[in-house]
């Protein structure tokens, strides 16, 4: 029996006090990576409202490229 491996691919994910939210382009292939850049991050002294996150690929917060909004005029 044949089993299927499915790899995510985790983004880092950084909120700030206003409330926005950005994703950043660099990638890890493990979430263990992604957990040890969060981990040494925490080492420093954080400023008021910011928090870092590891999101999968498969999150509704990657952007995909599909979700295009319409230009108002």
């Amino acid at each position: 029996m044949a089993s299927t491996t499915v790899a995510l691919v985790w983004y880092l994910v950084i909120a700030g006090p206003g409330g926005g939210m950005a994703v950043l382009p660099s990638t890890f292939d493990k979430r263990e990576q992604c957990t040890a850049a969060v981990a040494e991050y925490q080492k420093q002294p954080t400023p008021a409202g910011w928090s870092l996150q590891c999101v999968p690929s498969a999150s509704p917060f990657t952007d995909e490229g599909d979700n295009e909004v319409p230009s108002a005029q």
